[in-house]
């Protein structure tokens, strides 16, 4: 089970590395904003984002000893979205023992 969650959250960082990069490459987001923020579906989206933000940070902060580890892990979250999060889970997938199991990545500190 492990080794497959290290290839499905592989894959996902590299697809989501490629379509943020390929997306930046297209369009400006600074340049569109005034725009994009008129819509009220980007608009509930942002607050979506950040509702889970928030759920999965404060899960960080419970994984995490390190109020250093903690800080940067947040800006990660906050300013790269689901790449800074699929980050995070590929380091404590990676991390794991042999012995180890997914029980064990949600809920050992």
């Amino acid at each position: 089970m492990i080794n497959l969650l290290k290839i499905v959250f592989s894959a996902l960082f590299v697809f989501m590395c490629y379509k943020v990069i390929s997306t930046c490459l297209e369009s400006n987001l600074f340049e569109q904003w005034d725009f994009l923020g008129s819509i009220p579906w980007m608009r509930a989206t942002l607050w979506d984002f950040y509702a889970n933000i928030l759920i999965i940070t404060l899960w960080m902060f419970f994984k995490e000893k390190n109020i250093i580890l903690k800080i940067v892990w947040t800006i990660l979250f906050v300013c790269l979205g689901s790449i800074g999060t699929i980050g995070y889970i590929l380091v404590k997938l990676f991390k794991l023992k042999a012995d180890e199991s997914v029980k064990d990545l949600l809920v050992k500190r």
